[in-house]
């Protein structure tokens, strides 16, 4: 780095980037940023080890994008960090190739991201970052850093020597940040405060569901994929007659989601682009009306449901469940004596209420943004919108105010700004490449050109439509010097969607397998 004539050499950072929480979004980053030399990444996560959605690892569940929407895949099928290198280093892929599924248990895509988690140098486990500070003299960020477990031993050999010995807390420098700490289960306005073992998120339902086993009534509350699955897996495991099962959704039918292929060219780069350039207003408005997109149930789960309850009924046999779509829950109380929980409910249509008494509730009721605390120093700083939420660009950088020079990225907190896409797996590789490409000045990862078939938006020309092939180098976007973060700035179409809830590691020699050429820093940075 060259500092201006007159003024103080600037303070060398610990690192480029520093990632906060490791859950696949910051992952991905973390695993592509690795195949960048001399781009200086770490990546801090509180808990002691990776983990993703464990309430929902039930057996025979899959995910609900293709495997090729691993961390790596959809930018750099070469990676060492694919889906596919995980197979080879697990010795899976015959199996995996007579498996003949494009959808893979979702157990296995939780092992796959432990491996890649473990293989990783950057990554750093049970360290919680408690705060964050912008010092403009210094132009870095400054983080207060926790120990919070001691590191596991890594598969990868020695850790590196900046956390090498014992420490408590100690102070990161970063010139930028990326905030990838995900969501938290959300609870129902109905729900707060109630103080039961026996009402539960989804999110802790592997975990506690033998403690169902014996009772008389379970209800399950939300018709996304995570109620389907509970729900579905409460079916299969439903002893007798005598436990009766009911499913509440607010909305109007337990509804497929939306899986046709042009359907889904919403979830592409070109949608996302095209979204974050539409008015705030209306980005409000069209995000809830698109609920079956990310909000719906896949249709295998339905017909397994359906098919089950089908068998039940043969010569005359009882469902033993009740079904009921476009019902609100209004409150909940707690019977002490008795255990029982009362539900007063009402029926959107009919706008009529009613009581449900139940012996246990499970919330499939989706996942809030945090807003960390971490963040409260330099709260100040940051730009947020008429609704109290991030302002948002097109390559994932919250606004801030000019004294802050350095970049902080978001990862799954951009739903307002870019669409539906903002928790999509599909998508978080293609993400993570903007933001690495920011980063590096344009210099990371050749960014796919438009692929949707379908045209988002108004034609160019208003005056008459002519097709226009698009090919790579139509589609050529714009790059920019500055080093980390110091991109030129891309028209809005050149800025930066599917759903989800939540051995043998590689060894040294594999990791050679794929290097690129050092890192094109900036002016600035070199």
């Amino acid at each position: 780095m060259v500092s201006a004539p007159g003024l103080p050499h600037p303070e060398t950072p610990d690192y480029d980037v520093v990632g906060v929480g490791l859950g696949p979004f910051n992952l991905s980053l973390a695993a592509l940023a690795d195949g960048l030399p001399g781009l200086r990444a770490a990546f801090f996560e509180q808990a002691p080890a990776f983990t993703w959605h464990p309430g929902l690892l039930l057996e025979g569940t899959t995910l609900q994008v293709p495997f090729l929407a691993d961390l790596v895949t959809l930018i750099d099928p070469t990676s060492p960090w694919s889906f596919l290198s995980y197979l080879r280093a697990h010795d899976r892929l015959f199996r995996f190739y007579l498996y003949e599924r494009f959808h893979i248990p979702r157990r296995e895509y939780d092992a796959y991201c432990r491996w890649v988690a473990d293989g990783l140098h950057s990554t750093h486990f049970g360290t919680r970052v408690d705060a964050v500070r912008w010092h403009p003299d210094a132009g870095l960020f400054r983080l207060v850093v926790t120990q919070t477990a001691p590191p596991a031993a890594p598969a990868h050999g020695e850790p590196p020597a900046d956390h090498a010995g014992a420490w408590s807390t100690r102070v990161v420098t970063a010139r930028h940040l990326v905030l990838g700490i995900g969501t938290e289960p959300a609870t129902p306005p109905a729900f707060a405060g109630v103080e039961s073992d026996r009402v539960f998120h989804s999110a802790h339902y592997r975990q506690r569901r033998a403690s169902l086993a014996e009772l008389s009534h379970i209800t399950v509350v939300g018709s996304g994929q995570s109620g389907a699955e509970v729900f579905a897996d409460l079916v299969r495991n439903q002893r007798t007659a005598a436990q009766h099962l009911t499913w509440i959704t607010r909305t109007p039918a337990f509804a497929p989601m939306e899986y046709s292929k042009l359907g889904l060219e919403q979830f592409t780069p070109d949608y996302v682009r095209y979204f974050h350039g539409l008015a705030q207003g209306r980005k409000d408005a069209l995000v809830p009306a698109q609920w079956q997109l990310y909000k719906g149930i896949d249709a295998d789960t339905i017909a397994e449901i359906y098919d089950l309850l089908y068998e039940r009924t043969i010569d005359g046999g009882d469902e033993a469940v009740t079904l009921l779509p476009g019902v609100s829950v209004q409150s909940t109380s707690l019977d002490g004596e008795r255990g029982e929980i009362a539900l007063a409910c009402r029926h959107r249509d009919q706008d009529r209420t009613f009581a449900l008494t139940t012996d246990a509730v499970v919330l499939a009721t989706g996942y809030a943004a945090r807003r960390p605390a971490l963040l409260d120093p330099v709260a100040g700083l940051l730009r947020l919108d008429d609704g109290g939420r991030f302002q948002i660009d097109a390559r994932y950088r919250i606004a801030t105010d000019p004294s802050v020079t350095g970049h902080l990225y978001v990862q799954n907190a951009e739903l307002h700004t870019h669409g539906i896409g903002a928790p999509d797996l599909g998508l978080g590789a293609w993400r993570a490449a903007v933001i690495l490409d920011d980063l590096t000045g344009g210099h990371a990862y050749r960014l796919p050109p438009p692929s949707a078939f379908t045209t988002f938006g108004a034609p160019p020309q208003a005056g008459g439509y002519h097709h226009a092939p698009r090919t790579a180098a139509t589609a050529a976007t714009a790059t920019g010097h500055g080093g980390p973060g110091g991109a030129a700035a891309r028209p809005a179409a050149e800025g930066g969607g599917r759903r989800e809830p939540d051995g043998a590691v590689e060894g040294a020699s594999d990791r050679g397998v794929r290097r690129r050429q050092p890192v094109m820093l900036g002016e600035a940075d070199r």
